[in-house]
């Protein structure tokens, strides 16, 4: 498929704890109402597509974006798109964590009690060998730091270089091909 597969990456849409930029890992935070009307928007964004394999974060604020953007009938749960663990950090803001750790950054330092960032990697490396393998377009709903992780692996970068690639709520980004090399084709788009 080398070439000519796109892979769209879309965020979960808005939540209480996105709004007030909360580490949301494994809490299984609803959608807010604007959560929910930003997923529906999102069908002006993919409506053009024709996918071939639509995965989702088994999370319900993923897997609801998903249905509400139209492809819930037709997505497939894949627990490697669930988003980072981030353990004694859930919940918590940027200002929290850096109250007890100055200058802490999550793709350099990690988390204490949670998941690695090797281990989101290689979850992110096994969601790419799973697209690779249809034959076609693949549309993945999930979390922002596990596909700023995706991003990374699919353009054969270091898995730190994730946190360059900061995706809103209820955006999409566009991982493709430029000749026979992987490449971002968009990034970070808002459905109007």
């Amino acid at each position: 498929m080398a070439g000519t597969q796109s892979i769209v990456v879309v965020r979960h849409g808005e939540t209480q704890w996105s709004l007030a930029a909360r580490h949301t890992g494994r809490t299984d935070v609803p959608l807010t109402e604007q959560g929910r009307a930003q997923a529906q928007r999102l069908q002006t964004l993919l409506g053009s597509w024709t996918f071939a394999a639509v995965f989702t974060s088994p999370l319900s604020r993923a897997a609801e974006t998903c249905s509400l953007a139209g492809y819930g009938g037709v997505a497939v749960a894949d627990p490697d798109l669930m988003e980072w663990d981030y353990g004694e950090f859930e919940g918590n803001t940027i200002d929290e964590i850096r109250d007890a750790h100055p200058g802490w950054r999550l793709f350099r330092d990690g988390v204490v009690g949670g998941e690695s960032l090797e281990s989101v990697a290689t979850r992110a490396e096994r969601v790419i060998s799973r697209v690779r393998a249809v034959d076609g377009d693949v549309l993945l709903f999930g979390h922002g730091h596990i596909l700023r992780l995706v991003t990374a692996v699919w353009l054969e970068l270091p898995a730190e270089n994730g946190e360059r690639f900061a995706l809103s709520a209820a955006s999409i980004g566009v991982l493709g091909y430029e000749h026979d090399w992987t490449s971002l084709r968009r990034w970070n788009i808002e459905a109007p």
